[in-house]
């Protein structure tokens, strides 16, 4: 009797540790806000994005810790823009986001006697980027190594290459709605602080293009100022915003999967 009462206890804490866990597939899209531009939702900057995360369910499913990773792929271009001037200036870049993060939801009501419920989150994490564009062959070039801006020259000293790996504070809003024991589905939007205003390579003052020639080659020189009009000597006019870091945010559909079951009482 002792022994089928053990096993008995034993089966049902194994069920509610496992019920606390959770999976998660989030497929949506990804975009950029920043020097190239300054809109959110901008279409010219949407890309593909996908997240997975492994998720742990607290007090009574009022508070999720949340790990995870994510792939976006942002976008812009001055040639798309209704600002005269961005257009005249004629930068574009596109770049993949690869990230990992730590956060934690905050639900708003309680899931366990709601079907359909809001949350916050907000956490930490790294992302690794890498804008890259096209130079006047079409050949794909990567531009943080390049210096465009004179980053890493004597001549400017204030001036480094900047990581290509950055913290973050992701933080945003979801909606959850369970449809079995086993599976919710929902929306996110979440946003990304950023530490750097480097994610489009585009930030402060355009350098001395002779000095970038001679220093890093032609095509930094090419990529650094491609100008409309090429008439007169842009050294030390404005290239960027370098007040306002740039940002990148991730939204899509969830799909959210009850490791052994949900606890909610709604079923």
């Amino acid at each position: 009797m002792k022994k089928s009462i053990l096993i008995a206890c034993l089966a049902f804490f194994c069920q509610c540790s496992f019920a606390q866990w959770q999976a998660e597939l989030i497929l949506g899209i990804s975009g950029y806000s920043g020097d190239l531009s300054e809109r959110y939702f901008a279409a010219p900057t949407l890309g593909p994005a996908i997240s997975a995360n492994i998720k742990y369910s607290a007090f009574n499913d009022r508070v999720i810790f949340r790990t995870g990773i994510g792939y976006g792929q942002i976008r812009a271009n001055d040639a798309k823009s209704e600002d005269g001037s961005h257009i005249r200036r004629n930068l574009n870049f596109k770049s993949n986001i690869f990230e990992a993060s730590f956060v934690v939801e905050a639900n708003l009501i309680n899931p366990q006697e709601n079907d359909h419920y809001p949350y916050l989150f907000a956490g930490v994490g790294a992302v690794k980027f890498n804008p890259y564009t096209s130079d006047s062959k079409g050949v794909k070039t990567f531009l943080q190594p390049l210096g465009t801006e004179g980053q890493g020259l004597p001549e400017y000293p204030d001036r480094k290459l900047y990581s290509l790996t950055q913290f973050c504070i992701p933080y945003g809003i979801g909606w959850n709605m369970r449809m079995n024991e086993n599976l919710d589905i929902g929306l996110e939007l979440g946003a990304r602080i950023l530490f750097t205003d480097y994610l489009d390579d585009v930030s402060t003052t355009y350098p001395d293009r002779d000095l970038l020639l001679a220093a890093r080659g032609a095509t930094a020189s090419e990529l650094s100022n491609r100008y409309l009009n090429q008439g007169r000597s842009y050294t030390g006019s404005q290239r960027g915003n370098p007040d306002s870091n740039d940002q990148y945010y991730f939204m899509g559909v969830k799909f959210l999967f009850h490791i052994g079951g949900s606890t909610s009482k709604y079923y």
